[in-house]
């Protein structure tokens, strides 16, 4: 009879005995490094000044500026490839799915299914591309007296084979409606989390059990609407030498990368980081985080990997080269529906309030809602 440990086994072994749930550091670059099923995450931070009469900077865009390619980051902020207004103006996706973060500032976004938004502030939407979408995201400027300031993730999930040609999904939520937990530890410091995807144990960080923090549920096709599929996207806010324990993810073969993007410094598992990292860890350990000095910020990516073979051209993320090809000709022919907007960069008037219009015409709002509060 064969005796040896299972992989599973093993690796619970492994993680059991190991001193050091840290698998690799990497320095924070543009983009993000990432781990199927993610393929591309980016934090753009803009200092964006004043808006003029158009929604644009209030600001000379002649000089040292590559206008319709400006990722310059002059003056602490890039008009990226829009031309008057910041922004991404109509791209073609297939293939994958984008998760778009706004930590604030407000986004325009327009698609060829007729769908428009207008988000930021914490609010989330969740895009599948599957066959093709073509879609823009704008960055007006509505302050004119004051700055704008934009602060956002996007995160390019993977899907899986089977789900590469679903039908696109446009889907938006409000950051009213996140679950969000607030931790405070034995000295009283709190650490703030909200969930985007993924389960997350109420007692995570903080004692006793009760029960779970649920997610809203993600769009049908997504690799993260798979069961065992073990998706997280989670953002933490910590309080300066606040502590909190990271649970162990759910499933078997997950993996996790932990950004730290902001603070001075943070203890993960026992290693202190100094300095701005993605950091891969065990995703079957619980990982104390003990933060620094100063207020500390993270997103958490974590899942199962789809492991099927990935080929990209541009916005296109296929499993062969043959389908990259096809993509392309399918796009050349069928402008993914068509683009039902008067020009390729709209911007949703000046009022500041959000909403989303769907492709079937309807519309919805943010309503106010509560998180959740430990001790």
């Amino acid at each position: 009879m064969d005796r040896s440990p299972s992989p599973a086994n093993a690796l619970e072994r492994k993680h059991a005995v190991s001193a050091d749930p840290v698998l690799k550091v990497q320095p924070l670059g543009f983009p993000w490094p990432t781990i199927d099923p993610f393929l591309f995450c980016v934090h753009h931070d803009d200092a964006y000044p004043r808006g003029n009469a158009q929604m644009g900077p209030d600001a000379s865009l002649l000089a040292g500026r590559q206008i319709g390619q400006d990722f310059s980051r002059q003056d602490g902020w890039s008009m990226y490839h829009g031309e008057t207004v910041p922004g991404f103006p109509g791209h073609p996706h297939r293939g994958f799915e984008t998760v778009t973060i706004v930590r604030q500032g407000l986004i325009d976004h327009s698609d060829s299914l007729g769908a428009a938004a207008r988000f930021g502030g914490g609010d989330v939407q969740w895009l599948t591309a599957g066959a093709g979408i073509v879609h823009s995201e704008m960055f007006p400027l509505l302050k004119s007296q004051e700055a704008n300031p934009l602060e956002l993730f996007q995160i390019w999930l993977n899907l899986p084979a089977r789900n590469k040609m679903a039908a696109p999904h446009f889907t938006m939520f409000w950051s009213e409606d996140i679950p969000r937990l607030r931790a405070l530890d034995a000295e009283g410091c709190e650490t703030e989390l909200a969930c985007v995807a993924g389960r997350l144990p109420l007692d995570a960080g903080v004692g006793a059990g009760a029960g779970e923090l649920e997610p809203l549920a993600p769009p049908p096709a997504s690799w993260a609407a798979q069961d065992g599929a073990d998706v997280a996207i989670w953002t933490l806010r910590m309080a300066p030498g606040a502590r909190w324990t990271l649970p162990a993810a759910a499933g078997q073969g997950t993996r996790r990368m932990l950004y730290f993007f902001q603070g001075a410094s943070v203890q993960v598992g026992g290693r202190r980081i100094d300095g701005h990292a993605a950091i891969e860890l065990a995703a079957g350990e619980n990982v104390e985080l003990v933060n620094g000095d100063a207020a500390g910020e993270f997103l958490v990516l974590q899942g199962r990997p789809i492991a099927e073979p990935v080929a990209q051209y541009g916005p296109f993320v296929m499993n062969t080269q043959a389908e990259i090809a096809q993509a392309m000709a399918d796009y050349r022919r069928t402008q993914f529906g068509g683009w039902p907007w008067p020009d390729g960069a709209p911007v949703h008037g000046r009022e500041p309030e959000r909403f989303a219009r769907h492709p079937d015409g309807r519309e919805e709002r943010p309503l106010p809602a509560a998180g959740v509060t430990l001790g």
